[in-house]
Parts: structure tokens; C-alpha cells; sequence
């Protein structure tokens, strides 16, 4: 198959290392990997922040860009849910019918990675390997919007020499949700210890999500205390081949 790659924002300036992994994975599975260029922003940031009328054109030009795509891959459940869940309600704020076909067309082909891997390419061994031992943290948006359920899960059991290890209350958020952390840091900030003392818990040496956003929370806290235990997105552990 050919996969076309929404590196998303995130992972572009800050964790390129991620979107490096979902092609070595693809790859290794026999899929060819297209990067378009000209790729942006999928207008998230300026949603959820109040500015529809500035993530419009945005969304337009992911659509643009993507509409003949295969499958578009975005390791990013945030990013995935903001197509979804509100691409639709774009185009009816505006009118724009056309528009909105064109979202309609696309959005069966709109994949967050891990459900790429399990739902559309039938796949959970991905032929990794990672000796460590590993806690799940399930974002918010892989949850409760695109109720990923267990698939992670199904694939890091797969991964050879990692052990899993269950995180208490996985449901709970970690306290990032975007600017929600900037505005209210008290709030997100009490939200966040109690994430990382269930994580701690586990005595697990890795904290893998599907969003870099929630684990760049996490990882800041995690070295601000000097705690070993490190983060990485699951794309990086499904990446590895050599036991890392």
C-alpha cells in the first residue's frame, strides 16, 4: 500500500524522531511511504484556542492536500480526532459544501497509527524488538475520540522482550490538554502528579503514548524530579529491531 505521512506539528518541531519510526515500521512491512512537502498544520492549535475562522483554510489545505490519498498515517491521536470530530462542523460553519464532500471522501482513509497497523493493514506483529520493561499511558483523544480500546496494547504485546506492564487508572489525563496546562497550570499540574505516581508505580523503565504532546508533559516532570524512567512515543518502540 501506498501511505501518504501527516507528521503533524509536534513531531515536526520537536520529536522528528517519530515520524522516522513510522516509516521504518511501514516499511518493514512492505508499504511504500509518501511525505508530501507542502504539508502544515491540521489547524488544531487554533480550534481549540477560538480561532475557527483561522484553522478554516487550514483545514482546506490538509484536505488539499491529502484528498488522493491511499491512506494518510498521523501519529497523532489529537490530530486525527480534530479531523473528524470537527472538519464536518468546519464546513458547515461555513457553508461549504464542496468542501465538506471532500472531507466526507476523505476521512475513511484518515488513520491514527496504531489503528492503521491493527484495522486497515491486519497486522499486530510488526516484527519488534525491545527488551524493557513498558507502561501505556492512553491519551485523552486515543480514548475518547477515536476509542482506540486495546489496540496499542495489542501491539506492544507483540513487540519481543518488552514487558508490559499495566498503568493504574489509564483513563485519567495526564493534565496537558494544549493550552489547557498554560492557562490552567495549577489545575494541570496537580492532575499531572497523580499521573506520575501511577507511572512510577509500575517501576517500568519506559512510558510509551501515541501522542508526543502528552508524553512531553510527562517527560518534563519525570526529569525535573531526576526520575530514570523515560518516554517515548509508541511508533519509536515499534521502530526498534535489534532489543534497544
Amino acid at each position: 500500500m501506498r501511505v501518504s505521512l501527516f507528521i503533524t506539528c509536534y513531531n515536526d518541531t520537536l520529536f522528528p524522531a517519530t515520524g522516522k519510526a513510522v516509516v521504518s515500521v511501514l516499511e518493514r512491512l512492505g508499504h511504500t511511504v509518501e511525505f508530501p512537502l507542502e504539508q502544515t498544520c491540521c489547524g488544531q492549535m487554533h480550534f481549540n484556542t477560538g480561532y475557527r475562522r483561522e484553522a478554516y483554510p487550514l483545514a482546506k489545505r490538509f484536505v488539499s492536500i491529502f484528498q488522493h490519498a491511499d491512506a494518510v498515517c498521523i501519529p497523532s491521536s489529537s490530530c486525527v480526532a480534530m479531523i473528524r470530530d470537527y472538519y464536518p462542523e468546519i464546513a458547515h460553519e461555513n457553508g461549504d459544501e464542496t468542501f465538506a464532500a471532500e472531507v466526507r471522501s476523505l476521512l475513511p482513509r484518515i488513520f491514527e497509527l496504531t489503528e492503521l497497523l491493527t484495522d486497515r493493514l491486519q497486522v499486530e506483529d510488526v516484527g519488534a524488538s525491545f527488551h524493557h520493561r513498558v507502561t501505556y499511558h492512553a491519551s485523552c483523544h486515543a480514548l475518547r475520540s477515536l476509542h482506540l480500546g486495546d489496540k496499542p496494547l495489542r501491539l506492544l504485546r507483540k513487540v519481543r522482550g518488552l514487558e508490559l506492564v499495566q498503568l493504574p487508572n489509564s483513563d485519567r489525563c495526564c493534565g496537558f490538554g494544549g493550552t489547557f496546562a498554560v492557562k490552567n497550570a495549577d489545575v494541570s499540574t496537580a492532575m499531572l502528579e497523580e499521573k506520575l505516581g501511577a507511572i512510577l508505580g509500575t517501576g517500568a523503565e519506559i512510558c510509551t503514548a501515541c501522542d508526543n504532546s502528552c508524553l512531553m508533559h510527562i517527560e518534563g516532570r519525570l526529569h525535573r524530579q531526576g526520575a530514570r524512567i523515560r518516554t517515548m512515543h509508541i511508533a519509536e518502540i515499534l521502530a526498534c529491531e535489534g532489543g534497544e
